[in-house]
């Protein structure tokens, strides 16, 4: 008698498996073009301001008829930068009205604290100021638009002040930090200091009482700036 056909259903199984090849053996051109692709993909763009450490990012998009998929935060990518990769909190900051202004904050030494900065909803006119005191490029601006069309990042290092306006009404603005918030570390710089002259787009029509009552800068002296190394 056969005893083919009595064979344990798994012994079956693993003899017709020998049988199969596995796509991975022989692989077709279109294959081997689509894996190709994949290596080729950028998840995101990084682009140096004219602050050294502070970089504009815009993720790659992925375009099709639906619409496009793009990744905006990839740690590993970041690493590669030599980016601080290790963020750890996200805040979100809603403004219901066009020209809100906030800033220009930051943490001093030693908890200052990087920012990954994004605008979720509306747009705004997003600015640093860098506070490293041995830094070739100290007390100079860098500001940048900021909107959910153009899905902009602006990437902020330790030691420096950051800040926007609104430039239309309701925009929400997304926060990723690497540290977290010390009250007692909390420091800012008023908005139009001349030591720094930023040019706004325009005047502020809504600005809170403790980000109006900041004090100018003091050259040389002042000691919210101790500890404000490059990094």
């Amino acid at each position: 008698m056969a005893t083919d056909h009595f064979k344990h259903p798994r012994a079956r199984h693993n003899e017709i498996k020998k049988h199969q090849k596995c796509p991975e053996d022989n692989p077709s051109p279109k294959r081997e073009a689509s894996t190709r692709t994949r290596t080729r993909i950028r998840i995101v763009k990084f682009q140096e301001t004219t602050l050294q450490g502070a970089f504009v990012i815009e993720p790659e998009r992925l375009e099709d008829a639906r619409g496009f998929f793009a990744r905006s935060w990839c740690q590993r990518e970041f690493a590669q930068q030599g980016l601080n990769s290790q963020l750890v909190q996200c805040n979100i900051s809603f403004n219901l009205r066009r020209a809100t202004l906030r800033g220009m904050h930051f943490q001093r030494h030693p908890d200052g604290e990087t920012k990954l900065v994004r605008c979720t909803a509306g747009a705004i006119f997003d600015v640093i100021v860098d506070l490293r005191t041995d830094s070739p490029t100290f007390l100079q601006w860098f500001g940048v638009e900021l909107s959910a069309e153009n899905h902009r990042m602006l990437y902020i290092p330790e030691n420096f002040a950051h800040g926007f306006i609104t430039l239309v009404d309701a925009t929400e603005v997304f926060y990723q930090m690497s540290d977290d918030f010390v009250p007692q570390s909390a420091a800012g710089l008023r908005w139009n200091d001349p030591a720094f002259g930023i040019q706004w787009p325009e005047l502020p029509l809504v600005i809170s009482d403790r980000d109006n009552s900041y004090l100018n800068l003091i050259p040389g002296s002042d000691e919210r700036l101790v500890g404000g190394a490059s990094t």
